[in-house]
């Protein structure tokens, strides 16, 4: 299969739903989890990621699945055990979004000034 061009900035360029799945707030939040704590059932997700609905948790994790990111093994158990985890490929992709985690953590006192003075400007 040959790879097309990517061109995130194109509205019709299919690189850009793999881009929103990876930056949307959930997407975000999942890849950092299982980045820090590794194989994760999903009730365990869920408890881990304060705020999100059983479906929205549902709807990203097939979306990660889709895209690489993350790996979903069925146990043949009764009852069902779905463990999810990061592929190669998600490892990458976590580390880069991790990053991003790190800056805020390291500088959020810069964040949190600028956002006081912007407000104070608004009044």
């Amino acid at each position: 299969m040959e790879s097309a061009m990517v061109d995130v900035f194109d509205a019709k360029c299919p690189s850009r739903a793999v881009m929103e799945h990876l930056s949307s707030r959930w997407g975000v939040l999942i890849q950092i989890m299982l980045l820090r704590e590794g194989t994760m059932r999903f009730s365990e997700l869920r408890r881990a990621i304060g705020g999100v609905s059983e479906k929205m948790l549902a709807q990203t994790l097939q979306a990660l699945e889709r895209d690489g990111i993350v790996r979903r093994v069925v146990h043949p158990v009764i009852p069902p055990h779905v463990d999810y985890s990061l592929t190669d490929l998600g490892q990458d992709a976590a580390k880069a979004v991790n990053a991003l985690f790190e800056l805020i953590d390291d500088r959020w006192a810069e964040f949190e000034k600028a956002q006081i003075e912007y407000d104070e400007r608004k009044k």
